[in-house]
């Protein structure tokens, strides 16, 4: 467990930053008056996402492998983390969902229905 701190640790911050940045949009109005814009602008998180895993594999080279690590090793190290972020994703879910946007659902099928992208069936 102790060969895996390192992906542990990045595995919490990559969670912490999708709840912050579902904050985030919530607060430029992404989630509600400004729901049209959602789809562009929550893609932005994809560039954050890159640049936490490239931090991870650059903090997992220096402080595990002393500055050299194979292709190999940042793939397996990659892919720990990715395990890690899958089983952690149900609790940012909910998080988000219910304490950080819980009209985010209610607001995107309204927006659906109204936009004529969906009928109110195929929303919900």
């Amino acid at each position: 467990m102790k060969d895996r701190k390192i992906e542990i640790k990045w595995a919490f911050i990559f969670i912490i930053v999708s709840i912050l940045w579902i904050a985030l949009e919530r607060m430029f109005g992404w989630h509600d008056e400004n729901i049209e814009q959602h789809a562009v602008y929550t893609n932005i998180f994809g560039l954050l996402a890159i640049i936490i895993y490239v931090f991870a594999l650059i903090d997992k080279r220096n402080n595990h492998y002393n500055g050299i690590m194979t292709w190999k090793q940042g793939f397996i190290a990659g892919c720990i983390m990715s395990v890690i972020i899958a089983v952690l994703t149900p609790l940012s879910v909910y998080i988000s969902t219910v304490l950080v946007s819980p009209d985010f659902y209610s607001n995107m099928i309204e927006y659906s229905v109204e936009s004529g992208n969906s009928s109110r069936e195929e929303a919900e």
